[in-house]
């Protein structure tokens, strides 16, 4: 079934991308319509190229040091208020494609594994009663870092926000699906072996605070992408020394009840 099939049986037009899908009055028409499809064609996954699920969203709002276990594998202690920085929207990538990294640029890279979240609808100064009625669902996000551009800049944004250093996927899980997004586990994967091993419940600033406060001076847009933080366990901080990734490796980052995205470095 093609976009053509799908608007005849649906008998409407249909949005041109995913934005306007996202902000249209269509999208619960569309969602009740298609469990009434009567034609209905299945693919197998591994034959089909997922792409990311937002693939040029308005924003990417990330938080730091927003895990408990996090904060305590650094000495720190979590702040008083969310840490918010913003990755540019070129740094998004597929939930499995390749990810090509300057070697004559970043030497020391590291992964960080998180749950994201998907704006639905147009809101400012919204209240943390209300939040969630503006999320769209949940993804997975990988906000590849590289430590060595952070400690020569002090600070977050260059080293965070080089092309494909965003992969996300595998698809949007709408919020419906999700009861209790403070009780997911996140586990991280290098090659097999586990590096971070938590769980949503160790987030220091939940999702209707963290709204709350972006909002309180910045308009939150249909697409736009919340990554609420990573947990312990990212390479920098491994014991007895600082585990860095390599090429070729496969890095692997699952969320319960959202999905898993998996990304193979190459240095160039």
């Amino acid at each position: 079934m093609d976009r053509n099939d799908l608007e005849r049986e649906l008998n409407i037009k249909l949005p041109e991308d995913i934005l306007s899908f996202i902000s249209s009055t269509y999208l619960n028409m569309v969602l009740e319509e298609i469990k009434r499809i009567s034609f209905k064609q299945t693919f197998k996954l591994e034959d089909l190229k997922l792409l990311a699920p937002i693939p040029n969203p308005p924003k990417i709002l990330c938080l730091g040091l927003n895990y408990i276990d996090h904060a305590e594998e650094q000495q720190k202690t979590p702040p008083d208020e969310p840490m918010i920085f913003i990755k540019p929207r070129t740094s998004i990538a597929g939930p499995f494609d390749d990810i090509y990294v300057p070697s004559d640029y970043v030497q020391q890279l590291d992964y960080e594994g998180e749950l994201a979240v998907v704006i639905g609808k147009l809101g400012k100064r919204i209240s943390a009663s209300k939040a969630l009625d503006y999320v769209l669902g949940y993804t997975v996000f990988n906000d590849l870092s590289a430590r060595d551009i952070q400690a020569k800049d002090k600070q977050w944004t260059r080293g965070k926000s080089l092309d494909q250093f965003a992969p996300i996927g595998p698809w949007i899980v709408t919020r419906d699906e999700v009861e209790n997004p403070y009780n997911l586990k996140i586990i991280t994967r290098v090659n097999d072996e586990i590096r971070q091993n938590s769980s949503t419940s160790k987030m220091v600033h939940k999702i209707d605070r963290v709204i709350e406060i972006l909002s309180k001076g910045m308009t939150l847009e249909p697409g736009d992408i919340i990554a609420t933080g990573t947990p312990s366990g990212v390479g920098v901080f491994m014991k007895p020394k600082p585990k860095f990734l390599k090429h070729g490796d496969i890095v692997e980052i699952m969320i319960e009840k959202i999905g898993t995205i998996r990304n193979r470095i190459v240095f160039t």
